[in-house]
């Protein structure tokens, strides 16, 4: 019986997604940028990391991210 292991991508997918629900966008980015993910290529892995998103909607998430918790 053979284990199927996960891509690259999925895991790097999957770990953007938990990181994204418990950090702020930015610290996401300095993470990225000091990790040497697919020989430091950031414009990569930004394209996964932002899909779908607008300046707006990133600003909108930081500043959801900001308001305090009750």
């Amino acid at each position: 019986m053979e284990a199927k292991l996960p891509s690259q991508q999925e895991v790097i997918r999957e770990a953007l997604a938990i990181l994204e629900k418990h950090m702020e966008p930015a610290k996401i980015a300095m993470l990225v940028s000091m990790l040497p993910i697919g020989e430091g290529n950031y414009l990569a892995i930004r394209e996964q990391l932002f899909a779908g998103e607008t300046v707006d909607t990133l600003v909108e998430k930081v500043k959801a991210y900001q308001e305090p918790k009750s």
